[in-house]
């Protein structure tokens, strides 16, 4: 399951909390080693849109500094 269909299972569980991990890939859908992971609270209005908006906050903070990190880690990026 992603996208929209994601954000939508999570509400209508009730979820209070939704976030991202950023894992290495492998050969297997969503089961490489996890690199970082963090979550968000939702409410109880939350919708499967406000649900994804905090997601990609979450996605467009962490992403790029994760990466550099990596990469830096490796020796790849000074």
């Amino acid at each position: 399951m992603y996208g929209d269909k994601v954000h939508e299972a999570v509400v209508q569980a009730g979820e209070t909390h939704t976030g991202i991990t950023i894992h290495y890939i492998n050969e297997h859908y969503d089961e490489g080693d996890i690199i970082f992971q963090v979550s968000c609270a939702l409410s109880a209005t939350d919708t499967p849109q406000s649900v994804a908006s905090k997601v990609h906050f979450l996605e467009y903070k962490y992403y790029p500094r994760i990466i550099e990190d990596v990469l830096v880690q490796q020796g790849l990026l000074g």
